[in-house]
């Protein structure tokens, strides 16, 4: 069966001349890729099925898109670059040396770009590919595995194996990647925790740089949430759920995995600096169907369909809604945002927001949070203990 991404050898990304000197401010670009083999059962996000018409049509909007949003921020530099999806495994490899050379040419690559992009273990399964990559620019690569029992994965409705799993990290190890990232969740139907840590174990095995641990949350209109309104499953008990994430937590920080944010974890030096930026408040352009952007205090989405979203591009987004962020949704942006993360929320930040002193204004709510441990304050910034982040919801909404 020939590969959708294309032939193998891959031509490389051309050498292109030197971007002008970005002229406008910052961001981070997220590339949306929304072309999927078949739907998981959990999955919300927008994804349709690969095929060859659609996919080019795309890639000719999507090139234009490039080309539009290059002008009007005036050359922008980008600190990281995120191919999310869908699947991005699945786009053809000479078509991706196309939209890296478009980016190249109308964006400024800042040095260090941390440039990252996202692959399953049934769409990426030969070592050619990922040398592809690598002579694109990619530098980090995030591996959908999920889970390295089969039974989950086909409750899951994921079209690998653990053997391909574990065949996909090896290769792309001997390509050359130093900076791979794993997805993998728990609270599956039928899992308790130290079948969790036993995941974690052969995880921790293949020694990746960094681990996303994502809980199984049904969402509305999936196959998941329709089995389970059936009764064809049931999920762990939300006290399992809770020693999962937090025995979980232990286990990878005594391997040497920092815990920087509610879901991830990484060794020294290698935390996604994208998802960084976004918990951060900083900038950032989406590009592609019913991708979001953010620049200032404007916030906008792509139409979601195909045809909306290359009318919106052949009419330079003339007319396309957008969202003005006034302070009071910036600061829970900021809340919401920043207690994700191990450095927590910047109390003179939120002060200069809010007008108050978040301390002194909240003194029974202050008192009542420390007191069942739940927060901890040091140094001007407010953080979650392990105990809050079970609860984090409950807190942030609690904040703003």
């Amino acid at each position: 069966m020939p590969r959708l991404y294309g032939e193998i050898p891959a031509p490389k990304a051309k050498k292109q001349a030197p971007a002008p000197k970005p002229a406008g401010r910052p961001i981070l670009v997220y590339v949306h890729v929304p072309f999927c083999r078949s739907k998981c059962h959990y999955c919300a996000f927008h994804s349709q099925a690969f095929n060859q018409v659609t996919f080019a049509w795309y890639l000719k909007t999507l090139l234009a898109e490039i080309a539009l949003w290059g002008h009007r921020l005036q050359h922008p530099r980008v600190t990281t670059l995120y191919f999310g999806g869908g699947t991005p495994s699945l786009f053809p490899l000479s078509a991706l040396a196309q939209v890296m050379d478009a980016l190249r040419a109308n964006f400024a690559f800042e040095d260090g770009l941390e440039a990252s992009i996202e692959a399953n273990p049934d769409s990426a399964c030969d070592v050619s590919f990922f040398r592809a990559l690598l002579s694109f620019g990619f530098n980090r690569l995030s591996l959908g595995v999920q889970s390295f029992e089969d039974a989950h994965l086909a409750l899951l409705g994921r079209p690998h194996n653990a053997r391909q799993a574990v065949e996909t990290f090896t290769l792309a190890r001997q390509a050359g990647f130093g900076n791979v990232s794993l997805d993998l969740m728990y609270g599956l139907p039928g899992q308790r925790t130290n079948h969790w840590l036993e995941q974690l174990k052969s995880a921790v095995r293949l020694r990746p740089e960094h681990l996303s641990c994502y809980g199984l949350t049904p969402e509305p209109d999936t196959r998941l949430t329709r089995s389970l309104e059936l009764g064809e499953f049931v999920l762990p008990e939300e006290r399992e759920q809770s020693r999962m994430f937090v025995h979980g937590a232990e286990y990878l920080e005594s391997e040497g995995y920092l815990h920087y944010e509610i879901s991830n974890f990484a060794r020294m030096g290698f935390a996604c600096r994208h998802n960084q930026g976004y918990w951060q408040g900083r900038d950032y352009l989406g590009l592609g169907p019913s991708a979001v952007s953010t620049i200032g205090s404007r916030r906008f989405t792509n139409p979601r369909w195909m045809d909306a979203y290359d009318a919106a591009v052949r009419g330079n987004f003339a007319g396309l809604d957008f969202e003005e962020l006034d302070a009071g949704t910036r600061l829970k942006e900021l809340v919401l945002l920043s207690l994700r993360t191990v450095e927590g929320l910047d109390l003179k930040a939120y002060r200069k927001l809010a007008g108050r002193d978040l301390l002194k204004s909240e003194p029974a709510l202050m008192q009542t949070l420390r007191q069942n441990d739940l927060i901890r304050v040091k140094k001007g910034r407010l953080s979650l203990t392990k105990t809050g982040m079970l609860v984090s919801n409950s807190i942030i909404s609690r904040l703003i």
